[in-house]
């Protein structure tokens, strides 16, 4: 087996869209993008497809992330960050998305009212290297890919100034606890909100840290 792990290029926008659905799902059978878009599968990866690609350097942007290859196969993604500005941008890169998809402007106003749940569970620590988008594809996984991912991320933070890097994920999601423990992440908060089990059927997050 052969690894190669490597910046994000715009051609890689089909898998990194994927990347995007699935981590919004987690473990589950529906994600954010499901609930807020109410279209089927197809529509949902091409619309995320989209929305790596817009112009707008939100946290779904193609260059925010690193992928690795298992010879030759586009395997794993993740995404990293040290300026949360990136969450600010996600508005302006879903329009965009939208209406490169021919969703109308009375659609997209229930965009975010639809997806407003996910906020209730948020948590962060402040001046910490953000991780975000972690997805595998299920026939890589136990390959290491996610952890050389990792490993460039803490890269990435020290580089950057930063001391911190944090994660979050879904309670329920045990094979991604396992994975982040293993990178040397511990427990640092959980948050739970009715809301957001309400939408997801699972009751919140739990975030992460660990010293770069």
């Amino acid at each position: 087996m052969t690894m190669t792990l490597r910046p994000a290029e715009p051609r890689d926008a089909v898998f990194l869209g994927w990347a995007c659905v699935a981590a919004s799902r987690s473990h589950l059978s529906r994600g954010w993008f499901d609930i807020v878009l109410r279209r089927d599968e197809a529509f949902v990866l091409e619309f995320a497809k989209n929305l790596v690609l817009a112009k707008p350097h939100s946290w779904w942007h193609w260059s925010m992330f690193h992928v690795t290859e298992v010879d030759g196969a586009l395997a794993s993604a993740m995404c990293g960050f040290g300026d949360e500005t990136v969450y600010q941008m996600s508005r302006q890169a879903m329009v965009e998305a939208s209406e490169k998809m021919g969703i109308g402007k009375d659609e997209q106003a229930q965009q975010w009212p639809r997806g407003s749940f996910v906020v209730t569970t948020a948590t962060s620590e402040p001046n910490a290297w953000t991780i975000e988008n972690v997805a595998t594809k299920p026939e890589f996984r136990g390959t290491g890919a996610t952890q050389a991912l990792l490993g460039r991320e803490f890269e990435l933070a020290r580089a950057a100034g930063f001391r911190r890097a944090q994660i979050s994920f879904f309670i329920g999601n045990v094979r991604a606890e396992k994975a982040y423990l293993k990178a040397g992440f511990v427990f640092a908060e959980e948050k739970r909100s009715a809301n957001f089990e309400a939408a997801m059927g699972t009751p919140g997050t739990r975030r992460l840290a660990r010293d770069v």
